[in-house]
């Protein structure tokens, strides 16, 4: 199960409700610095911006590639660890919005991950160290230390032996 928090809403569905939850210049200089981010083809630059303007926490070595989608409301939910790969284009969620609530998680990635291209990763997940997440995955519930996993829905294809 992801571990999320949830806040119910009344009215208008919660997105229509976006900026109750969240400061319009927040998003708004999130979206800057994640655009910027996104075409940036020098990894120490887009961390540092990541990690100043979006108090995103990124490790050493941590490379992020071109057009990863950080999120981009509550990107101060996300942490990455140190020496890990996030591959192209891939989305990491730390928000959703739902009909009568929306809900928030952290999102934890260990050290020495390695996330295939065209990933979406839920809020509330936790992806452990040295795991593998292959290419197109829909990342929905906490991936084990040292697993490969894959697909949409998301399975564990292999377990470390460690």
């Amino acid at each position: 199960m992801r571990k999320t928090e949830r806040h119910a809403v009344q009215g208008a569905n919660s997105l229509w409700q976006l900026y109750r939850t969240v400061s319009f210049w927040k998003v708004l200089k999130n979206v800057i610095i994640i655009f910027i981010g996104r075409y940036t083809p020098f990894f120490p630059l887009k961390n540092w911006l990541y990690r100043t303007f979006l108090r995103m926490e990124i490790g050493e070595h941590t490379a992020l590639a071109f057009m990863v989608m950080p999120d981009i409301l509550f990107p101060e939910k996300i942490r990455i660890g140190n020496n890990t790969i996030i591959g192209y284009n891939t989305t990491i969620l730390a928000h959703e919005y739902l009909v009568n609530e929306y809900r928030l998680g952290d999102v934890i990635i260990g050290d020495d991950v390695m996330i295939g291209a065209n990933t979406t990763i839920l809020p509330g997940v936790t992806i452990g160290d040295r795991a593998v997440v292959s290419a197109g995955t829909l990342v929905h519930r906490d991936v084990p230390a040292g697993a490969f996993v894959g697909g949409n829905p998301m399975q564990i294809i292999r377990l470390s032996e460690r």
